[in-house]
């Protein structure tokens, strides 16, 4: 095994707010505790929370890495001593924070071995999207086969993977996206109701296409969504918000029409979870998902890979909306 250094490179936020900037940073070698592992860091996706963490308005959780990066894939270099069959084995999975860095820390039971075939670029790419995705279908919304779900931005990270996973389990998937292109990438997905929202209410068509309501709706948007959504619920149905890019404020909202559904808004969060639900939810999503993972029956929609030190176009062309799946850094 290769000696590890000290010190290492990371990307930090420097003045966090509208007018932020990335710097290159000389930090120290993260050590890991009894029940981590350490990763020389291969690759690591990019996620619009990272954004908003630059912005100030996603700060990590207490006694977490301010480096940003909440995915990781690479080579494990050094363990707890309860955890030394992991050394040298490729490997992938969440962290709180820190994953733009050489070196990244992640908790030994929420690594997950990366698959055969599939590059460090395609293993970073996964495991925040499939996990949210899995967490926000079947943890929260307990999708069953035949149910009726509304994934909005569709062709984002958690949205490409939302419809693999839907459609995956059996349910009939509707999905939203900024333009035809992204479209396209849904309905290779398995989307079968598309809607470009920038040209189409996606309420009127819903109403039309599936007269009996939605059982779930993914909502990464908020906003005056909302308004929008409680009146196309099936009973007992489902609002996930997961992120707030239409805004955190709701314009007046008349509960009527989630009462008429006993209907459910939930709001939902990955990154401040324990530990030990993650673990969880990392086990459950093996268990029913490895093999198509392994099998490519489902798999990340991987846009484009940078080198590291172009961090800052990569967060550009997020900013811009102009992706269809994952970005990844590559070291």
């Amino acid at each position: 095994m290769a000696t590890i250094p000290s010190t290492m490179q990371a990307i930090t936020v420097v003045n966090p707010g509208k007018d932020s900037s990335l710097a290159f940073e000389q930090r120290p070698v993260p050590q890991p505790s009894a029940e981590q592992l350490l990763v020389k860091v291969a690759a690591a996706g990019v996620n619009r929370a990272d954004l908003m963490q630059r912005r100030g308005l996603y700060p990590p959780p207490e006694g977490e890495s301010d480096v940003l990066g909440l995915e990781v894939a690479g080579i494990v270099v050094a363990t707890g001593p309860q955890h030394k069959s992991w050394l040298g084995k490729a490997v992938f999975g969440l962290v709180p924070g820190g994953g733009y860095a050489e070196y990244a820390v992640i908790q030994a039971n929420h690594a997950m071995t990366v698959p055969v075939g599939y590059s460090m670029s395609e293993a970073a790419a996964t495991a925040e999207v499939f996990l949210t995705a899995f967490q926000l279908l079947c943890s929260i919304g307990n999708v069953k086969a035949g149910h009726r779900v509304l994934i909005h931005a569709g062709a984002s990270g958690v949205g490409t993977a939302a419809i693999q996973l839907a459609t995956a389990l059996g349910a009939h998937v509707a999905a939203t996206a900024s333009n035809d292109d992204k479209l396209v990438v849904c309905k290779a997905l398995g989307a079968e109701v598309l809607i470009n929202y920038k040209t189409t209410a996606f309420e009127q068509v819903l109403a039309s296409k599936w007269a009996n309501g939605l059982n779930i709706i993914l909502d990464p948007v908020a906003g005056e969504y909302i308004n929008r959504e409680m009146p196309l619920l099936a009973m007992d149905g489902k609002i996930i918000i997961y992120a707030m890019m239409g805004g955190r404020e709701l314009p007046a909202l008349d509960l009527t029409p989630l009462f008429k559904r006993r209907g459910q808004l939930i709001c939902s969060t990955l990154r401040n979870r324990s530990n030990r639900y993650k673990a969880n939810l990392v086990q459950a999503f093996n268990h029913t998902f490895a093999q198509q993972l392994a099998q490519r029956t489902i798999q990340p929609v991987l846009q484009q890979d940078f080198n590291w030190q172009q961090v800052e176009q990569a967060h550009q062309l997020m900013t811009a909306n102009a992706t269809a799946g994952k970005l990844v850094l590559t070291f």
